[in-house]
């Protein structure tokens, strides 16, 4: 079986063709039934295609939606494999039934309380949530299963309070029997409350929404895995997992549906470890592109470009994004036929306008009159650079600092993170479903 692999597809149709009993460790941390900003998470229309019918089925529809998945999961597991479902108050009550009918309650294992700190506000009528629910199922019997008891280190206070003998162990003296207790050195076993939280300016942070610590995952892959086994995460969002599991030396396959979450795990893992993945299935050519939706294409040109995002859904003058380097302004267009100067000088407009005097456009090609017409605007101050999409694709492949060619760069050669929008400036769910059907430009 394939390991150090991110495909870009629907977990459903990915998970049937894996061979049964193949996989050790699956974590799986799917969208939360709550509502549509967290749903669409990276603003691909690929999310939309297939979250599209959980908005309007209820909470059934949900659990209908991923009870052939888990299903799928469980089929994949070996006899010593575990699963772990993460979830939130929304819907665990519904997916623990689900997970009970799959494995059948008597694999049921532990339900983990994920003990976070917030930064929100202080609701009226409700107390403060801070916690998620995992639960935790195995595939054989609980005897059977992989696990290493995690543990935390002992309180300085109390290792200071206790003895060591003649071979440095140490021990306790029961006050009562005068008995000596020696003590686990590793620390003590932990409970089914876990304390874990990512700070808000830890550099672990992406600007994902959901984005889990890794400390979280370290924990379970320590707990639940060896080294050489394979851990599989199939809505893998920004990656946490496979990051964790590569820098752990476990084998890993990842699975999510957004290219954009693909190219986002791609350059993570290349940061953290100079680890370049296999993708399958990810827009690798110009025919397959072209085929994207609207917003798709253009989330994949501005995340290939380490760009940010316009916060401007509409009305933006032409500006679709900005280089990360630089802010410089970026239009990405995705016509059919070649870009003219009408594109050109419109987009100076919009640097006028704007004050700025370098941008760049992206287009599967150009005539001669935009070439001339970027001459032109040369001479009025106005910088403009015209990106074809082959040469976007070409330099995206290439590991190390695939943006050099196209503008300044930091010193070094590792390629930042695209930052994240917020969820206010992502396309709206129906604008998203709109451009989905053609219905929009």
């Amino acid at each position: 079986m394939d390991t150090g692999v991110l495909y870009c597809n629907d977990n459903l149709e990915r998970l049937v063709e894996f061979p049964s009993e193949s996989v050790d460790l699956i974590y799986l941390d799917p969208p939360f039934f709550t509502n549509r900003h967290y749903e669409v998470i990276w603003g691909d229309e690929a999310e939309v295609r297939s979250f599209e019918d959980r908005w309007e089925g209820g909470v059934q529809h949900y659990i209908g939606w991923m009870k052939p998945r888990v299903a799928e999961m469980r089929r994949v597991l070996k006899p010593t494999g575990t699963l772990y479902l993460h979830c939130d108050p929304h819907a665990n009550h519904h997916l623990r039934v689900m997970l009970d009918d799959i494995f059948g309650p008597k694999r049921f294992l532990n339900e983990i309380v994920w003990h976070y700190q917030t930064s929100g506000g202080a609701p009226k009528k409700t107390l403060i949530r801070n916690h998620d629910t995992i639960f935790r199922y195995a595939k054989g019997k609980a005897r059977d299963v992989t696990w290493t008891a995690p543990r935390e280190p002992w309180p300085e206070k109390t290792l200071k309070k206790w003895q060591r003998d003649e071979e440095g162990r140490i021990y306790h003296i029961h006050n009562d029997t005068g008995k000596r207790y020696y003590i686990n050195p590793d620390g003590k076993l932990m409970d089914d409350v876990w304390d874990i939280t990512l700070a808000a300016r830890s550099k672990e942070r992406l600007g994902w929404p959901t984005q889990k610590p890794e400390a979280l995952l370290q924990r379970i892959i320590e707990a639940s895995s060896n080294e050489g086994d394979i851990v599989l995460d199939p809505f893998c969002g920004c990656g946490t997992t496979v990051a964790v599991a590569e820098r752990m030396k476990r084998r890993w396959i990842g699975i999510d549906i957004s290219p954009t979450a693909i190219t986002v795990m791609g350059r993570r893992l290349w940061n953290q470890s100079r680890c370049v993945p296999t993708v399958v299935d990810v827009p690798d050519s110009e025919s397959a592109l072209r085929r994207l939706k609207p917003f798709e294409f253009q989330n994949y040109i501005i995340n290939a470009l380490n760009g940010t995002h316009s916060p401007k859904k509409s009305g933006d003058m032409g500006i679709d994004g900005f280089w990360f380097f630089t802010k410089d302004p970026i239009q990405v267009k995705q016509s059919e036929h070649p870009v003219g100067r009408n594109v050109v000088d419109n987009f100076e407009t919009a640097m006028r306008r704007g004050k700025y005097d370098t941008g760049y456009i992206v287009a599967f090609s150009f005539t001669k009159d935009a070439v001339e017409e970027v001459a032109r605007a040369k001479g009025d101050g106005f910088h403009i650079k015209l990106i074809r999409v082959k040469e976007v694709m070409l330099q995206t492949k290439r590991p190390g600092n695939p943006l050099a060619k196209f503008g300044p760069q930091p010193e070094g050669e590792v390629v930042p993170l695209p930052p994240m929008r917020k969820t206010t400036e992502m396309p709206s769910a129906m604008e998203l479903i709109e451009s989905d059907r053609g219905e929009t430009a």
